[in-house]
């Protein structure tokens, strides 16, 4: 009976969310949905390029050049990564 009135929660939740208007993503991925939020430009901050060359000595080499273009998306080479013996950036600092 437990499985049945999950199922059924479940199940009507993207009816619920078709009723309001809200875009539901995945339908059709080929497509935006309309009314989609748009990033028009990423703002780095002052300090986001030390950030993302934590740990990167002089000179920089010339394969870090992406990070002239890098945009508001996710890359892992501006975050902390493993600790211990593979922080080779010395994000966690006990290096």
């Amino acid at each position: 009976m437990r499985q049945v009135c999950l199922f059924l929660v479940l199940g009507a939740l993207p009816l619920a969310a078709a009723a309001e208007g809200v875009p539901i993503a995945g339908i059709h991925p080929s497509e935006r949905p309309a009314g989609a939020p748009v990033l028009t430009e990423m703002v780095k901050g002052s300090g986001w390029q030390a950030r993302a060359l934590t740990g990167v000595e002089a000179p920089i080499p010339p394969s870090l050049g992406f990070l002239k273009n890098q945009g508001a998306w996710f890359t892992p080479f501006d975050h902390p990564g493993m600790t211990g013996p593979y922080d080779i950036r010395h994000w966690h600092g006990g290096n």
